[in-house]
């Protein structure tokens, strides 16, 4: 009779890893409350095991009431953390709502040439880039937001994005800032808003650094609207500082 070994014992099975990595996710608002989760397929691929291995782990989940199933798919269950954010930003800037995208997709791969620079990253390293699209009443609005190397080793729930970072797939950051200020980190931001050549559209160009001037992303808007153009500065305290925003530069039209 084979002995059982103790690493044997501990090790669980598979389907409650990928249980596990899905709670992960649900609990830190990676998926937010109600949001639904990829299918099954694409949950297979993104941890490298069967169908049905997901299927399994979808099934702890539910008994468990952290996934909810209906008709439409499976979706998140917990009632979720509010969102701290005192200066009411939303995640990428000009997003209408803090959570409401046409289109919101990140993809592993190499920067445009000005957010590279910007970020200290090296020509052709890739990093986690963010695009969202939104069309509506207010206009066309179109982000693409580029992080740094030490965003994505500082701010865990950022990092997870990697692997699953195909350029299709949905992924609503709303809470990236959040996520930062829970990391300890203190956002400075400093948006350049300029009108665009020969258009009606504008150009915000976003910075954000953390409290040792470490650059953590940068975002190009780019949306029909016709302002005159101005800088301004504010910092966010990283969570549980009392710190005061800094005073504006702006508005200053140009």
């Amino acid at each position: 009779m084979a002995r059982t070994t103790p690493h044997q014992v501990q090790d669980p099975p598979l389907y409650r890893r990928i249980a596990t990595q899905l709670l992960g996710e649900l609990r830190d608002g990676t998926v937010p409350p109600g949001e639904r989760l990829p299918g099954e397929r694409r949950l297979a691929e993104r941890y490298g095991v069967s169908r049905e291995t997901v299927r399994q782990a979808l099934e702890v989940l539910r008994r468990e009431g952290m996934v909810a199933t209906d008709r439409r798919g499976s979706h998140a269950a917990l009632s979720g953390e509010p969102v701290r954010a005192p200066s009411g930003l939303a995640f990428p800037v000009g997003a209408a709502t803090a959570v409401a995208a046409d289109r919101a997709t990140v993809a592993w791969e190499t920067p445009p040439p000005e957010h590279a620079e910007a970020l200290g990253l090296a020509p052709h390293r890739p990093t986690l880039v963010h695009r969202y699209e939104s069309a509506g009443a207010g206009g066309r609005r179109t982000a693409v937001t580029s992080f740094s190397a030490v965003a994505l080793a500082e701010v865990e729930e950022l990092a997870r994005y990697r692997d699953r970072a195909d350029g299709t797939a949905s992924a609503q950051l709303w809470r990236a800032y959040d996520w930062m200020r829970r990391a300890g980190l203190t956002l400075h931001h400093r948006d350049s808003i300029t009108p665009l050549a020969n258009s009606p559209a504008v150009r915000v160009t976003r910075r954000v650094h953390d409290q040792y001037a470490r650059p953590l992303e940068i975002t190009d808007l780019v949306l029909d609207d016709q302002q005159g153009a101005l800088v301004y500065e504010f910092t966010l305290p990283a969570d549980g500082s009392t710190a005061g925003p800094r005073s504006p530069r702006g508005p200053a039209a140009r």
